[in-house]
């Protein structure tokens, strides 16, 4: 059996173990199982039910992910997205008053679209077509965002309102569908929170472990701030009643898509084209910007030697085949009833442990399905636990943004709206777009337009309308 797994996987080509895998799978799981307990709290805000959005959300973890790592034998994990779940609630379904069961009908398009994408290798000739400067930078942008995630979590920042300290809200049938804070900027924290002390205890040791080149540093981190935090009364014990084990009901989401709904009424039809454009965009980019950031560490970006995108004719090579199996786990997770599922940039916390194949999904997958049956434990590691991994994570990352010429201003300038856009704006595909419009910029004032891919200026023009609706809207 050992061997089987060696020969299957590759282990020993990659430079690999079945240990070294089971930690990094166990790395990535734990810094990104916040989602079982967040995507239902956000979800569910639109109607759904929260039992069966939870279940949901593991078994679409599963099988992507397995899909991820038997299929494309890399080691990259998929769930349902986070910004992904917020914008299917909150702006679709509560903002635009499109019911769940028509919005879980966008998702499935939008998922539809993408494995389109895929096939035609849309999505590779746009990889393709990225210059090395945005992909060196959107490899940053991802540091910085993943370590700004940590920092959050960490509770090292507190967000004070200053100057007019005006709220402006917009009521429409009793509800708030908009509200603003002004002059609200982050400082640092006091350190006055139980939370931000365990989690700079944790970032002490996750920081000092690595410097020792300890094996499993960030994994070794996560479970001593979990285990610091129980035995300073901040982490508590989970209550161990057999209830509590047995998973809810995913009849209420199941099989729920309303087409005939969503596209009943002629006035609908080119909202939900717009919204199936959105949805596709920052699905696409998320997923390109992952590939991009943590691909190399992975051989999956380059072919040897050459510095090249991985890609073959048909789908054969392994950024082929993990493009195929994140195209279709969105329109997956619809069926199920969640919001787009994609793959997560914390993956690169089980990169950064030593995962370089497919069995480290393999591993991450296992860990989620038992998240059906052990919840309350998955919940006992609080945040301030992943929050260190992820600052640690978030500064192996920043790397890339060393190759970069910031000498060279046009260069310069696509690369810094890219790198800063990501952690600003909350989002990958932000920064991917920021970075995309700067570059054909700077391309075209400079008179160089013909070295710019086609395919570039289409998606930067996609994403300019995208833009313009979202303001308009």
């Amino acid at each position: 059996m050992k061997a089987w797994i060696y020969r299957f996987f590759n282990l020993q080509q990659e430079g690999s173990t079945i240990y070294t895998e089971f930690l990094a799978g166990l790395t990535t799981y734990i810094t990104m199982a916040y989602i079982i307990f967040v995507n239902p709290a956000i979800l569910v805000l639109s109607g759904m039910d929260h039992g069966a959005v939870f279940v949901a959300t593991i078994l679409s973890a599963v099988i992507a992910t397995l899909i991820m790592g038997l299929y494309a034998n890399v080691p990259f994990a998929q769930a349902p997205g986070m910004g992904l779940n917020a914008f299917f609630a909150i702006t679709v379904v509560i903002g635009m008053g499109i019911p769940w069961q028509q919005a879980l009908a966008l998702v499935f398009l939008c998922g539809v679209i993408n494995f389109i994408i895929v096939v035609t290798n849309v999505r590779k000739m746009l990889i393709r077509a990225i210059p090395l400067s945005l992909q060196y930078a959107i490899g940053g942008g991802i540091g910085l965002f993943i370590a700004y995630i940590g920092f959050k979590n960490a509770h090292f920042l507190d967000f004070v309102v200053e100057g007019a300290n005006v709220v402006v809200a917009t009521v429409e049938d009793g509800r708030v569908v908009q509200a603003v804070a002004r002059d609200v900027i982050p400082s640092l924290a006091k350190f006055s929170d139980p939370m931000s002390i365990l989690a700079f205890a944790g970032l002490l040791v996750t920081v000092v472990l690595m410097l020792l080149r300890v094996h499993g540093a960030i994994l070794l981190g996560i479970i001593f701030t979990t285990l610091l935090g129980w035995m300073i009364g901040v982490v508590h014990w989970p209550s161990l009643r057999w209830q509590d084990f047995l998973p809810p009901s995913i009849e209420p989401t199941l099989f729920k898509l309303d087409f005939s709904g969503l596209f009943g009424q002629p006035g609908q039809f080119f909202s939900a084209l717009t919204l199936i454009l959105a949805f596709s965009l920052a699905d696409i980019f998320d997923t390109v910007g992952t590939f991009i950031g943590a691909g190399r560490k992975v051989g999956i970006l380059e072919e040897e030697g050459t510095g090249k995108p991985q890609f073959s004719r048909g789908i054969k090579s392994k950024m082929d085949r993990a493009l195929f199996a994140d195209g279709i786990a969105t329109s997956m997770g619809a069926l199920l009833g969640t919001s787009n599922v994609t793959s997560y940039v914390e993956s690169a916390a089980g990169i950064s442990v030593g995962g370089r194949t497919g069995l480290t999904s393999v591993f991450t997958s296992m860990f989620f399905l038992l998240s059906l049956f052990i919840a309350p434990f998955a919940l006992m590691i609080p945040a301030a636990a992943t929050a260190a991994a992820l600052i640690v994570v978030g500064i192996l990352m920043m790397e890339s943004i060393a190759r970069i010429g910031w000498d060279n201003f046009e260069e310069a300038a696509a690369a810094f709206f890219t790198v800063v856009m990501m952690p600003f704006t909350y989002s990958i595909s932000n920064g991917v777009a920021a970075g995309f419009i700067f570059y054909v910029l700077a391309m075209l004032v400079r008179g160089r337009g013909r070295e710019v891919h086609p395919l570039m200026y289409i998606v930067t023009a996609l994403f300019f309308i995208n833009f313009v609706i979202q303001a308009i809207k």
